[in-house]
């Protein structure tokens, strides 16, 4: 069998992949490796027999599909953090990653190990594989693929990973019983300034509290600063009909809103009163209806641009993004595989569909030119030289140059008619498949080289600093991000999330998705910061 897998390298690689993915479901008190058991896998196999080998190409396609689909996914909320917190939250991941490294290199003078270790251990300790594959990018290009720099690089990743994770958690569990923390109250703080759309439902509220009596809509919202979207109106003047900012209510009307629960108690505390006869269940003359986003001329687009209700009587209430559920606002931007809810006069419901769609088989498909042309500009931007202060020559390479184009183009999301953003579940797809390759590769090659570490007992150093430096990085990020910077904790989660499972751990215990918030702003700048100082510390760490 070993011998038939030495001359089948795909048949060893999905193996490899199938093995790998099937560990990593396993969850031993709610953790477990993920996607990352692939790599380990790889390297069992990898030590088993020495000529076990993939094509390079793999490794290369592995990278640029898992950066640059992270960036499309990213950019948005990389942007958007700009807007909204300036230079506070970019200027506190910049000292999140000085403070470790900083850390990196004192343990490197006093534990004395080789540039290609302690970057090893610099990127394990922060499980960041994009990292890892961006400095034997580099050794590749640099160095034509010094075998013993990569095994080394490996070696140190591979046993500082798991204290990656751990050492986290336990960092966030220290400082969480230090700084006192209260999750709620900083949800309820944040939900003025971000999108926390959870466990939307809807309610029926008649109004009779007289100071609302001749208000807009948008007036009433504008006051009290509601993140809730207003559905159908059942209204004494008018009858049935479909909210706009520009409807005035009156005392008597049943309105249906939608929200989160605590967010429509308060609406419900200033309206009026829960009404007893619901019009959520009457669809007589309107009709709630779920349609697929798949209509490219619609994709990349705000919602008020496409004037729905100057050719429609409708509204969206709800947007469903993969597994998150969306308030539906005016500058939602829609993207290919969305889920839109809607409420609509039934003879407008065809209409509707055909202007968004509506096809599940279309809102999956890969548009295969942006795509390839996206990948284009990633690579061209990869191989372009950069020369740093002190005659450093620095490339951004396959890692690098992929994942800043799909920052730019999942930021733009369209340019004229060429759609760059992916349908979630293709991205998702991509996403991963482009991760497993890359571990499965990187595992398969340095197998054996990392048996020979067992046996020399180096791997007790690296699991001992990995250890240091992911647990005292994590407590002194938190400590000042939260009591110099006074960034809320449940953000910080996020900021320091450099894992999935750490963001789940996260989860988990703040009971809400603020940490996710932290965590898709600030994973694409980490990611692109950490693949930069793992290149330079391989460099100057000589």
């Amino acid at each position: 069998m070993s011998a038939y897998l030495v001359i089948n390298p795909l048949l060893l690689l999905f193996l490899v992949i199938a093995i790998g993915y099937l560990i990593g479901t396993i969850k031993i008190k709610g953790t477990g490796l993920g996607t990352a058991a692939v790599l380990f896998v790889g390297l069992a196999f990898g030590a088993a027999n020495p000529e076990f080998n993939v094509p390079e190409i793999i490794f290369q396609i592995g990278i640029i599909f898992f950066v640059y689909t992270i960036g499309l996914t990213s950019g948005p909320a990389f942007f958007e953090s700009f807007s909204k917190n300036g230079w506070r939250d970019i200027g506190f991941v910049m000292l999140m990653l000085i403070l470790s490294t900083l850390i990196t290199i004192i343990i490197y003078y006093l534990m004395g190990f080789d540039n290609a270790s302690i970057v090893g251990i610099y990127s394990g300790s922060s499980t960041n594989t994009t990292a890892l594959a961006g400095v034997i990018d580099m050794v590749n290009l640099r160095e034509n693929g010094n075998p013993k720099a990569i095994h080394q690089l490996v070696v140190g990743y591979t046993f500082s990973y798991p204290m990656g994770v751990i050492g986290v958690m336990i960092a966030i569990k220290i400082m969480e019983k230090i700084l006192k923390v209260d999750y709620n109250a900083e949800k309820i703080m944040l939900r003025k300034d971000y999108p926390l759309d959870e466990n939307l439902t809807s309610r029926a509220i008649e109004i009779t509290n007289p100071d609302i009596d001749g208000k807009q809509i948008r007036d009433i919202i504008k006051e009290h600063n509601w993140n809730i979207v207003f559905g159908r109106i059942d209204s004494k003047i008018h009858g049935t009909i479909l909210s706009n900012f520009d409807i005035k209510l009156s005392l008597g009307d049943t309105v249906i809103v939608v929200g989160v629960e605590d967010e429509l108690d308060q609406a419900e505390k200033i309206l009026g009163t829960e009404a007893i006869n619901s019009m959520v269940y009457d669809r007589k003359e309107y009709d709630i209806v779920r349609i697929f986003v798949s209509n490219p001329d619609v994709v990349g687009k705000e919602l008020s641009s496409l004037g729905l209700h100057e050719k429609y009587h409708a509204v969206i209430t709800r947007i469903r993004r993969g597994d998150i559920e969306m308030l539906a606002r005016a500058d939602t931007i829609l993207e290919p595989g969305d889920r839109i809810r809607f409420v609509a006069r039934r003879q407008d419901i065809k209409g509707i569909q055909n202007l968004f769609g509506d096809s599940y088989h279309a809102s999956n498909k890969i548009d295969l030119f942006s795509f390839g042309i996206g990948l284009a500009l990633g690579l061209i931007l990869g191989m372009v030289e950069i020369t740093l202060p002190g005659g450093l020559i620095f490339k951004f390479g396959f890692a690098g140059g992929p994942l800043i184009i799909g920052l730019i183009l999942g930021t733009l999301r369209r340019s004229g008619p060429i759609v760059w953003t992916l349908p979630y579940g293709s991205n998702v797809t991509l996403n991963q498949l482009g991760l497993t390759l890359l571990l499965a590769v990187i595992g398969i090659r340095s197998g054996n080289t990392l048996l020979q570490s067992l046996h020399d007992g180096a791997w007790l150093n690296i699991f001992l600093a990995g250890t240091i430096l992911s647990i005292l990085s994590s407590m002194l990020s938190l400590w000042v991000g939260y009591k110099l910077v006074k960034i809320p904790f449940s953000l910080l989660l996020g900021f320091s999330a450099n894992q999935p499972a750490i963001l789940e751990f996260a989860t988990d215990i703040t009971k809400n998705r603020v940490p996710a918030i932290g965590y898709s702003f600030m994973f694409p700048i980490s990611l692109v910061l950490k693949i930069l100082f793992a290149q330079v510390l391989y460099l100057l760490l000589v």
